[in-house]
């Protein structure tokens, strides 16, 4: 692994003195507008925190096989990661996520996709392309989404139907037989009726090999292939009259190789990866090479009516889904051998199969206009139903499980809320809003082979939801906000009774965040600025005790948890052609409770915090920790040179780095699960021609890091990496 410091250095002198790279073409010199508020504006009006990836950069780091695990670190404050390979992200916006890997897990960062919430885990995987932005809220969004988004809010944008025909496609073919396919095209069926149609093939051969060789063992190759394939139809219809409406329907379906666990890449005393580490080669005994599958459907209709001095929509959206998984857990072969160093006992698990259906049901009147005054009333339903089939097997791949457990989760929640704006002066604007959430969740679990074992649980709670915030107009460049917000996640259930018989609750946790920034930009927009700083207290922060006992999450409140951070973004088009962005992000996080102890890891690993004797057990005291899968630091930077040659074709080059500081992986610290420094990079030259074509090579994780991303704590020093590097080319057609 190249040393993280040597590329630190050799990214600041990219960055200083070679102004002819970038993520991004320097496209975006107009006005930012985004929805952070259900309406568009302009970014400077409005009141809180947001960052904008937009969708060709999106698709630019998607590249070489990518998923939306992409994302992490592409804007401050916001890191992703999974344990469950393509389908089950989990998001943290300044340093507040769960690392909780079960399907039916809560998390306070809600992903948003045109307008409806993807609340379970795995849904929230759904691939990203075709997209216009993708917008990130930071701190809570309680009063306009709702529910479970204290940390903040992910919302995915695709592009719509116009009127015109117009559309983009683009093919990559890269190194490990990669190969992605994106498609985007509008076709105007009337003056009235516009349908959009996109799609996805994102694919990967096998290229790791079983050096174990077991008898479910393929010749050449054996983990590692995917295929992600991914369609969307937009219908719109906008007849000469007040009423617009947008149907939607979407699907996935993704065949492939779940989660690479590494046994004992980790040493004893070190955070770094050892020589038993081989990013090519694993030693699995069991989990039949680590399949995993994912379908899941949707459809929605979004419809408007304008009824003059203000709107009325009604969007209902309706998904199901299904997956089916397995893995060996413990990442190597029984006993003491050369490839995986020594694994006390077998772990295998996995999905048998899944079966999810949500829908939500949301009415909102909102004001027309940019006037003094300004509101939106609404009212919102969501209902989940979940049902959750695990199994544990033998350990070697044997066909039946040997446990078979199954849960069957429902959950309602209902809320209504109203945001008022006023502009006090012609620069200042006050902002209010408030919501009110029940939430009602129950789970019946039963183990059905092996030990018997049946309980049912219960929560819910009431809460509200607020913001308060000012913004100031400077002048026509300059805007200063200020905002008081509080956020709520509701009770949750953990009920992983495959191998255990512990079913946990947490009550709710609620959030207050205090918050100042400034949004600043160049007459012409060719110089950006935005600067953020924040605090907040969480009470009753829901975490969750993974491993340590064993292969098994448990819910626990804290007392307390506090966050306090700075986030900078910054643009600049320094000359024709040459766009330079980036941005940066400080999260300081804390546990604040002397009582709160957890199990630690079962394996030999290095403790840090203090040890307390329980009965017969020792428990790891958190009290003073930072919050897990947390990165003090982040930074991002993005660099792009065009040059554009005399009959209008252009010539551009580009790169983007994304890199974070240590981080502890568990709640609990030792010194073999805090991810060290990580740097990652990317860079792409291309030929764009006149006619819409263009020729392109591009490398994804460029000086092919192996970083480490997650461990397995509870039968030896485990962990899993990022994607491997790929170089490859590709061309694209826009028209």
């Amino acid at each position: 692994m190249i040393g993280k410091t040597y590329w630190a250095a050799a990214l600041a002198a990219l960055t200083a003195a070679m102004p002819a790279w970038a993520q991004e073409a320097p496209a975006e010199e107009g006005e930012i507008v985004v929805t952070a508020q259900r309406r568009q504006e302009n970014i400077r009006d409005v009141p809180l925190a947001v960052s904008v990836v937009g969708g060709e950069r999106v698709s630019a780091i998607a590249e070489g096989g990518a998923d939306i695990l992409s994302l992490a670190g592409r804007v401050p404050s916001l890191y992703v990661e999974s344990s469950n390979g393509r389908y089950a992200p989990r998001f943290y916006i300044r340093g507040l996520g769960n690392v909780d890997f079960d399907f039916n897990a809560s998390q306070p960062v809600s992903v948003v996709l045109d307008d409806v919430v993807l609340e379970n885990v795995f849904l929230k995987g759904f691939p990203m392309f075709d997209l216009d932005r993708v917008e990130v809220l930071k701190g809570p969004q309680g009063t306009l989404f709702g529910r479970n988004t204290p940390a903040g809010v992910v919302k995915l944008e695709t592009r719509r139907p116009g009127r015109d025909a117009e559309g983009q496609m683009t093919l990559t073919a890269g190194e490990l037989g990669t190969m992605r396919g994106e498609l985007g095209v509008t076709v105007p069926a009337s003056d009235t009726l516009s349908i959009r149609l996109a799609g996805l093939v994102n694919h990967r051969d096998n290229w790791v090999d079983n050096a174990f060789n077991p008898s479910f063992a393929r010749a050449g190759k054996d983990l590692g292939r995917f295929d992600d394939i991914a369609g969307r139809i937009h219908v719109a219809w906008n007849p000469d009259s007040p009423l617009s409406v947008l149907l939607t329907v979407q699907g996935r379906r993704l065949d492939g190789t779940g989660t690479l666990n590494r046994a004992n890449v980790l040493t004893t005393g070190s955070n770094r990866l050892n020589a038993r580490y081989d990013r090519d080669r694993v030693f699995y005994d069991g989990g039949l090479n680590n399949p995993q599958r994912q379908g899941t459907t949707s459809q929605a209709i979004h419809a408007d009516y304008d009824l003059g001095a203000a709107t009325l929509t009604a969007i209902v959206s309706a998904y199901q889904g299904s997956s089916a998984g397995r893995g060996d857990i413990d990442g190597g072969v029984l006993g003491t051998t050369a490839g995986s160093g020594f694994i006390p006992f077998r772990s295998e698990t996995g999905t048998l199969s899944s079966d999810l259906d949500q829908q939500t049901y949301e009415l909102r009147l909102a004001s027309n206009g940019d006037t003094r005054f300004g509101y939106q009333i609404g009212a919102f339903y969501w209902h989940e139903r979940f049902k959750l089939v695990s199994g544990s097997f033998d350990g070697v791949g044997g066909i039946n499980p040997t446990i078979i457990s199954e849960l069957r989760q429902t959950s309602d929640s209902w809320s209504g809320f109203g945001q008022l704006r006023y502009d006090l002066t012609d620069r200042l604007r006050v902002t209010a809003g408030a919501r009110w959430t029940h939430d009602l969740r129950n789970l019946a679990a039963d183990r059905t082979r092996g030990a018997a074992f049946s309980t049912t649980r219960r929560v819910s709670d009431g809460q509200p939801s607020w913001d308060v915030s000012l913004l100031y107009r400077a002048d026509d460049s300059v805007s200063l906000f200020a905002r008081i917000a509080r956020g709520y996640r509701g009770p949750s259930i953990q009920g992983r009774i495959a191998t255990s018989n512990i079913v946990t609750t947490a009550r709710s946790e609620t959030l207050t965040s205090y918050e100042a920034g400034l949004k600043a930009a160049s007459a012409d927009n060719r110089f950006r600025l935005d600067l953020t700083g924040y605090i907040y207290q969480i009470d009753d922060p829901q975490f969750t005790a993974i491993g340590g006992q064993g292969n098994f999450n448990q819910l626990i409140n804290a007392r307390r948890g506090i966050g306090r951070g700075v986030e900078v973004e910054a643009t600049a088009n320094l000359f024709r052609g040459f766009q330079l962005n980036g941005g940066a992000s400080y999260n300081y996080t804390r546990i604040s409770d002397p009582n709160l102890l957890v199990a630690f890891c079962g394996a030999a690993c290095t403790v840090l915090d203090p040890i307390v004797n329980v009965g017969t057990t020792r428990r790891a005291a958190i009290n003073g920790n930072p919050f897990p899968q947390a990165p003090r630091w982040q930074f991002n930077v993005n660099a792009a040179y065009t040059h554009t040659l005399a009959g209008g074709d252009e010539l551009y080059a580009q790169t983007d780095w994304v890199g974070q500081s240590r981080f502890n992986l568990f709640l609990y610290e030792a010194t073999e699960f805090r991810v060290g420094t990580n740097v990652e990079g990317g860079a792409r030259i291309g030929w764009r021609m006149t006619n819409g074509v263009d020729l392109f090579a591009f490398a994804r994780n460029l000086t092919d890091e192996s970083n480490v991303i997650g461990a397995i704590d509870f039968n030896n020093l485990t962990a899993f990496v990022n994607e491997p590097r790929v170089i490859g080319a590709g061309v694209g057609y826009r028209f």
